[in-house]
């Protein structure tokens, strides 16, 4: 894909710049709102960002700054049969555990509002930064409803079991200051430099071996729910595969030369 090649979605906006794809949100009028039609558009954009390799990194963010997404289309799942719901939600927990799983690094730029399915969409990047402007909440509950999208795991994973509960039951919100007090965002910026800050962030990124980078995204995702003899044992593993590529071998090569790396992704 071309520098600042467009894909035209209906529901999202697409662009790849210096190898980072910008993904927003892009239901303004709805709060961005998470329906079938924007939830099967983001598969298909992230399909596209692992398969071109000119892009590096993701960014998600939502249009305005209102919100990134306050959550799942109301009117919609109202309209769903409970096998219908259970169908839903099997099929956006599915595209959530790819995004969480992305083999490239993704993160989500939380600009307002990141409510409901929202949050769980934030949740399931690997990280989140926070505009000072930005909300955090479950309020399912205020529906007669629960997470339908994996909120309810993915939560106390994050915050721990017992803030996960407070927020999973009361359905309030908290601010970015609070949300990363909590380890549920890493970073809270302006928010006028909210893009640049995450892009200036996977920047760096893009300068460090990329399978490095790659294997430990993986070796967290896997690794997280194993005892630790079992996570150590898999960082072994994959510890003895990075050592074999050119990567590794030009990575220590270059430091011993005292020079930059070159790396080549092989």
């Amino acid at each position: 894909m071309l520098e600042e090649e467009k894909i035209e979605f209906e529901n999202l906006l697409f662009t790849v710049d210096d190898g980072i794809a910008l993904i927003t949100l892009n239901r303004p009028d709805k709060m961005n709102a998470l329906n079938i039609d924007l939830l099967d558009e983001l598969h298909e954009a992230f399909i596209e960002c692992e398969m071109d390799d000119e892009i590096k990194a993701v960014l998600l963010t939502g249009s305005g700054e209102k919100a990134f997404a306050a959550g799942a289309d109301i009117q919609e799942l109202a309209s769903l049969s409970p096998m219908e719901a259970r169908e839903q939600s099997q099929d956006t927990a599915d595209l959530f555990f790819y995004i969480e799983r992305f083999p490239k690094p993704v993160i989500a730029a939380v600009n307002g509002f990141c409510l409901g399915g929202g949050n769980e969409l934030a949740m399931a990047c690997h990280m989140r930064w926070a505009s000072e402007k930005a909300k955090f909440g479950q309020p399912e509950v205020n529906l007669g409803l629960i997470c339908g999208y994996g909120g309810s795991q993915r939560l106390p994973r994050l915050i721990g079991k017992g803030r996960a509960i407070e927020l999973l039951i009361s359905g309030n919100t908290i601010d970015a200051q609070k949300a990363c007090e909590f380890g549920l965002v890493n970073h809270v910026v302006k928010q006028d430099d909210l893009l640049n800050e995450c892009k200036q962030f996977l920047s760096t990124v893009l300068t460090k071996g990329p399978l490095a980078v790659k294997l430990s995204i993986e070796a967290v995702n896997r690794g997280y729910d194993m005892s630790l003899e079992q996570g150590v044992a898999l960082e072994s593993e994959l510890f003895g595969i990075i050592s074999s590529t050119s990567d590794s071998m030009e990575g220590t090569a270059a430091f011993i030369e005292k020079r930059k790396a070159h790396f080549l992704g092989k």
